[in-house]
């Protein structure tokens, strides 16, 4: 019969650790995102696939905001963050230096995510658009390629948080377990 793992046997890191260990070539941009529980469920995928950086832009809610406490489970103290009011800004800044820039959304030249793999030696910036209208034309111009998650429901989207997941899982995937 099988037995759940404690917290010492999953040999967790510390934050002091996590602080100091190799980081996933990967800086996720929130455009916008409203809601808190969003950013804080994003936070724990950042935390859990140890990526480099979050930036928050625009009216994206910033820690210590509630919500984003409650789902964060304290991965705003783990996880590197910044705030950047204007995502063009940001996305400018990262592309100077260096980042390819990934837009997570539906277009008319998306690639399928199981037909994406991460470029060994480049660094990532992901734009995560709202939960309302994706991620803005402003944003799209500036991208130099295009991921979406297939989907077979009723429905056109994902929440941004579980997209975000599953997008860093195939980061993780390429990087730690290969």
């Amino acid at each position: 019969m099988a037995k759940k793992l404690s917290g010492s046997q999953l040999k967790r890191l510390s934050i002091e650790e996590f602080k100091k260990s190799p980081k996933l070539p990967v800086i996720v941009i929130l455009d916008n995102i409203r809601s808190g529980y969003n950013v804080g469920a994003i936070f724990r995928n950042a935390d859990a696939f140890r990526i480099e950086k979050i930036i928050l832009t625009g009216i994206t809610p910033r820690p210590p905001y509630r919500e984003i406490l409650k789902t964060a489970l304290g991965a705003t103290m783990s996880v590197d963050w910044e705030y950047i009011k204007n995502p063009v800004d940001a996305v400018n800044s990262l592309k100077e230096a260096g980042y390819k820039i990934l837009c997570l959304e539906q277009t008319d030249v998306s690639v399928p995510i199981h037909r994406f793999s991460p470029e060994a030696n480049k660094k990532y910036a992901i734009i995560i658009g709202s939960e309302v209208s994706g991620i803005s034309d402003e944003l799209i111009d500036l991208g130099d390629l295009f991921v979406e998650i297939p989907q077979f429901g009723t429905k056109h989207s994902l929440n941004v948080a579980v997209a975000t997941g599953i997008l860093l899982w195939e980061f993780a995937k390429h990087y730690w377990l290969t």
